[in-house]
């Protein structure tokens, strides 16, 4: 499944990043893209809606926490919204563990988030 961001502008100081689909290596760059924009505006809070994206590799979540770092440069910063239960624990997954220190690999790391998606899912 492919990926569709739309950006929304919902008050002067915030933009909201509606993702639909998949958010892994091989549709990052039309996230970054978007992010680019964003990232290059006087915008200090950027939402992710992430109540339509299906499933996130490691790929997205360097985009996402790239923005955040970008963001926190100027006192900006990220709010993550309506994550799906397969989603939101990636995002449980990367708060409890360094995983830099887990995973000898960025493929180690998307097949172990994978499995933890897929296993969310299957439990639903």
């Amino acid at each position: 499944m492919a990926l569709t961001v739309r950006v929304t502008q919902d008050r002067s100081f915030s933009r909201t990043v509606h993702l639909n689909g998949r958010l892994d290596s091989e549709t990052v760059a039309l996230l970054d893209n978007e992010l680019s924009n964003l990232a290059n505006s006087p915008v200090d809070v950027v939402v992710f809606d992430l109540a339509d994206l299906e499933y996130i590799s490691s790929a997205g979540l360097r985009s996402i926490f790239g923005t955040r770092q970008a963001l926190a440069a100027r006192s900006g910063r990220i709010v993550l919204l309506n994550a799906r239960p397969q989603v939101q624990k990636v995002f449980d997954i990367v708060k409890a563990t360094d995983l830099a220190a887990v995973f000898t690999s960025v493929d180690e790391l998307d097949s172990y988030l994978d499995a933890m998606q897929r296993k969310v899912v299957d439990g639903l």
